[in-house]
């Protein structure tokens, strides 16, 4: 039984993919089931966090988000039973890959996968669901007549984020990099209150958020990443397209909240007496915390229900590719390790 790992010499150098046979599974034990794997989506590994947690390994799994078939349970297990439909996100810890045949899980990483959703669906959807939720709902509070500001439309995680905030009555301004990300978010039903092309350079985020909300800024932004310094100073490619930090504090709103993806940012004296002024909060977006602490995991599952709840009724329609077989897991891997898939990659079995 072959499953897919990743392994990485130092911190800085370049990952590299690796399919290991793998041993049978053990005896399921306690909480945990077996899972028969249907579909695995691929996400970027987030390397520097497994070494702040003194994660050391010779080979890390690869692949976390899952759907499949429960084949046998635990004696402790309570929720689930052999031939459940589930869905869920591996731990950073599991010692399983997702991108394996069969792979062992605890209960309380799993819900029960509706009969309407596909297997690539529901894997596709999860982790992004469980991100907009974090960012929308337990980081900024959402609620109906907010504006809100979601960067990089488009993207898997944008696209969800949109749709969840357009559901909860809130008006949504977006940004695209792209003509073909544009003509993707004008095809929005709901259509969004704004979508600002920032690919040539001529329009300014911070004006058109203004001109749009009339003069009042944006109540909740969630960027896909900012600059923290000036054009000239930042050479690198991906920034180009960025948001300056300086922008996003002029456009919020007062009392506004900024859901940031960018683990490194650094405010001045000046920019933070800005946010005092106008009441403002900068929030971290981590969906890892949820699982980093025991004292959260019901709010957990209650995400993951709707997240699929919503799927199953529509409002969720993710950005997927087609699915793909496990002998091509270890090149598509490598395109979204570097952030080159604009859709979400998805392994089905």
């Amino acid at each position: 039984m072959k499953g897919l790992y990743f392994q990485q010499s130092s911190a800085n150098e370049e990952i590299t993919f690796v399919f290991q046979e793998r041993e049978n599974l053990p005896i399921t034990e306690d909480n945990y089931v077996k899972l028969q794997v249907k579909a695995c989506a691929l996400s970027q590994i987030n390397t520097k966090l497994l070494a702040e947690l003194k994660m050391e390994r010779d080979y890390f799994p690869v692949g976390r988000e899952v759907a499949g078939v429960v084949l046998d349970v635990g004696s402790k297990v309570s929720f689930l039973q052999p031939d459940d439909e589930v869905v869920g996100i591996l731990p950073l810890d599991s010692e399983d890959a997702g991108l394996c045949e069969v792979a062992r899980v605890h209960e309380h990483y799993l819900v029960h996968k509706p009969e309407k959703v596909t297997w690539a669906e529901a894997a596709g959807t999860v982790r992004d669901g469980v991100r907009a939720y974090t960012a929308l709902h337990y980081l900024s509070h959402l609620s109906p007549g907010k504006s809100v500001l979601i960067m990089d439309g488009a993207s898997a995680l944008g696209t969800i984020a949109i749709q969840l905030a357009q559901h909860r009555g809130a008006r949504v301004i977006s940004t695209v990099s792209s003509l073909e990300d544009k003509q993707c978010l004008e095809r929005f039903r709901p259509p969004l209150a704004r979508v600002v092309d920032i690919s040539n350079g001529k329009a300014h985020i911070a004006e058109s958020c203004l001109e749009e909300t009339g003069g009042l800024g944006v109540d909740i932004v969630l960027d896909a990443g900012v600059r923290l310094y000036s054009r000239d100073d930042d050479a690198s490619p991906k920034a180009k397209h960025l948001p300056h930090k300086h922008d996003i504090i002029t456009l919020l709103a007062v009392g506004g909240h900024w859901v940031t993806t960018e683990e490194n940012l650094q405010l001045d004296p000046p920019d933070s007496h800005c946010l005092f002024l106008k009441g403002a909060t900068v929030a971290f977006l981590n969906e890892e915390v949820w699982n980093l602490s025991n004292a959260q995991q019901g709010k957990y599952l209650c995400i993951l229900k709707d997240v699929m709840e919503k799927l199953s009724a529509g409002v969720f329609r993710p950005q997927l590719d087609e699915p793909i077989p496990l002998y091509e897991a270890k090149v598509s891997m490598e395109v979204v390790q570097k952030n080159q898939a604009r859709k979400k990659q998805v392994v089905q079995f």
